[in-house]
């Protein structure tokens, strides 16, 4: 038996920031990161708080470590909010989510409404049960799982993501794709994740290089917007895949930004899971079929499945160039001694990672070695 249900109340497109007009007599806990309060960009929030009484707490940084989440708890718990508002990209909304969650229960905030506006179009992070914290002393990125982890508002504004550079539009772009192919050959996928990742699908290819480059582009921003949120919600209800096993490790042990780690091992990772090399039609994988049908949905032909596979792997790929994205990690200025250090506590830290239970193809020690060769 499936359940399909989704419990955070999204506020989508412009003047979407209204919705915050609605408060009364609220005490706000806002959590963010310097970048937010330094540019202004905070001011768009706290403008629609009127005489709601309000406390910043913008110490989040990438990657948030526990010590972050134990000091923002401290701070809820002393300032006793009834609403906390997550205001950033996923760091920003992952830590809250952290930060709301212990706080509920250590500081008995049961009533604390958690509301997440994203400020970039990537994780998704808005509508999931999902946060990522890490472990700086351990180099290692922990996801935390827990339905008392979801929001239970999101607001997606396009205007908060018209300033994001270029780069980062690539890198959470990307992500958003790998959000929505892992969720959509998930062992856990269903007609419903299925339906949301598709529509992801269609959304990046069509408005993601419009995004990129385009600051004004708004239809584009938004779309973008709307595919994060889709994608967010298609793998909160299908979970992930080996893509993201591997991304957690690298990002733990290298620090190379997720969106962009996801992006190098995509295409390699639907090879994998596709495993058309040598088979007969009647041989072919489900994950194969459904990728084929997926690179049908973009309008790319292909004569059989794994000629459309082959398409939409290079499509993903002419994407990246398009968007100067690299393509291996030496790209992202890691050494090869750096990686080779690295390599083994990456792989066993894929193979230990919770994502990696929902991928369709079981991977070994040896096939993770040999997807981390292909992107070295």
């Amino acid at each position: 038996m499936d359940t399909f249900e989704i419990t955070t109340k999204v506020v989508f497109g412009q003047d979407a920031l209204d919705y915050i007009k609605n408060f009364q007599d609220e005490k706000v806990f806002i959590v963010t990161d310097p970048f937010m309060v330094k540019s202004g960009m905070i001011n768009k929030i706290t403008a629609y708080l009127g005489s709601n009484q309000y406390e910043i707490f913008s110490d989040i940084v990438p990657d948030p470590p526990m010590e972050l989440v134990v000091k923002g708890v401290e701070a809820v718990t002393e300032f006793k909010p009834n609403c906390m508002i997550a205001l950033g990209g996923g760091s920003a909304i992952d830590a809250a989510k952290a930060i709301m969650d212990f706080s509920r229960k250590i500081g008995r905030l049961e009533a604390m409404k958690f509301i997440a506006i994203p400020t970039t179009s990537g994780t998704g992070s808005e509508v999931t049960s999902f946060a990522v914290i890490t472990d700086k002393e351990k180099g290692i990125k922990y996801p935390l799982v827990s339905n008392s982890l979801l929001p239970d508002v999101a607001i997606l504004e396009p205007e908060l993501v018209k300033s994001v550079p270029s780069s980062i539009v690539a890198d959470t772009g990307m992500d958003v794709l790998t959000h929505a192919l892992e969720a959509y050959v998930s062992t856990k996928a269903t007609d419903f994740s299925d339906a949301l990742a598709e529509k992801s699908v269609e959304l990046v290819f069509e408005y993601l290089k419009r995004s990129y480059e385009s600051a004004d582009d708004i239809e584009a921003k938004e779309k973008m917007h709307n595919a994060s949120c889709l994608a967010g919600l298609a793998f909160n209800l299908a979970s992930l895949g080996i893509n993201h096993a591997i991304a957690h490790n690298i990002g733990g042990k290298l620090h190379v930004p997720h969106g962009r780690t996801n992006a190098l091992l995509l295409p390699y990772v639907i090879e994998f899971n596709a495993d058309i090399e040598g088979y007969t039609p009647s041989h072919y994988t489900k994950a194969a079929k459904k990728y084929a049908y997926l690179a049908k949905l973009i309008g790319l032909e292909g004569a059989n499945t794994r000629s459309s596979v082959r398409n939409l792997i290079n499509e993903i790929i002419k994407l990246q160039k398009e968007m100067k994205m690299p393509t291996t990690l030496r790209e992202c200025k890691i050494s090869a001694e750096a990686l080779n250090k690295s390599r083994e506590d990456i792989i066993k830290g894929a193979l230990e990672d919770a994502c990696l239970i929902t991928n369709p193809r079981k991977a070994t020690h040896g096939d993770i070695l040999e997807i981390l060769h292909k992107i070295d």
